[in-house]
């Protein structure tokens, strides 16, 4: 049966589907061996030959599924050009290629989960399923409750309000505290930014939950595959992405 190539492409765990979708545009996906540059085209995965950069893709590879705890001086990506270490150095015996679900910058550690499922990183990554995401932070100086308040109800950041989120002190020393904000959002470097905007600068991140996954007393740079009951909770929490309509111009 025809389905679209690239749903057909984040299933076999090559990529996600908005990835899939940028390799198509740029010429990278070829069904049997004729170059498919065009967002819309379908395949038969049992029937066709459909290689994505040269490699032949198979539609029922296995998934696989796991919680990497991310040590901070990592970058979250598969390969870097300035050769930095990346969070698949820490992967070991792993057969199936895998790819992170959103990212973690290079000097935030905590919870980072990986997958060759391309269809459900594309439910949890998309804006709409506001997949909510737990970091703890130490930050400079003492927030006092209209910091506090302000962080919950939202920042601007560039010109847009950030949604509302969940945010308590958990302790506080002389010169600087450690917060909690739950998110269900994910902006670049969206904490920092948010913390940097009622005057306490971030000193360190880390994310301690992704919707009903909790990092746990996993150690720093060790990871573990997700139980089925885990799998079955991302799924029901990440939503399927509705397309907008398109647009009319208006007539004059």
């Amino acid at each position: 049966m025809e389905e679209r190539l690239q749903k057909i492409i984040a299933r076999a765990g090559v990529a996600s589907r908005r990835k899939a979708e940028a390799l198509i545009l740029a010429g990278e996906v070829r069904v049997n061996g004729r170059v498919v540059a065009e967002l819309g085209s379908k395949a038969d995965p049992a029937r066709d030959q459909i290689r994505v950069s040269g490699r032949l893709i198979v539609a029922d590879a296995p998934r696989s599924y796991f919680l990497l705890h991310k040590p901070a001086g990592y970058v979250t990506t598969t390969h870097d050009p300035e050769g930095r270490p990346t969070v698949l150095d820490l992967i070991h015996g792993m057969k199936e290629r895998v790819y992170p679900v959103g990212r973690l910058d290079w000097d935030t550690s905590g919870l980072l989960l990986l997958t060759n499922d391309g269809e459900l990183t594309h439910r949890l990554t998309h804006p709409s399923s506001q997949v909510p995401r737990t970091y703890q932070a130490k930050v400079e100086g003492i927030p006092d409750l209209a910091a506090l308040q302000k962080l919950a109800r939202g920042v601007p950041l560039e010109g847009k309000p950030t949604l509302p989120a969940k945010v308590r002190l958990l302790r506080k020393g002389p010169r600087h505290a450690w917060i909690e904000i739950t998110l269900t959002e994910g902006r670049h470097r969206q904490v920092r930014r948010m913390c940097e905007k009622v005057g306490h600068p971030v000193l360190k991140l880390h994310r301690v939950a992704l919707g009903p996954l909790a990092l746990g007393s996993l150690l720093p740079g060790r990871f573990r595959f997700l139980h089925e009951k885990e799998i079955k909770r991302l799924w029901a929490m990440g939503r399927p992405a509705k397309r907008q309509p398109a647009r009319r111009s208006a007539r004059s």
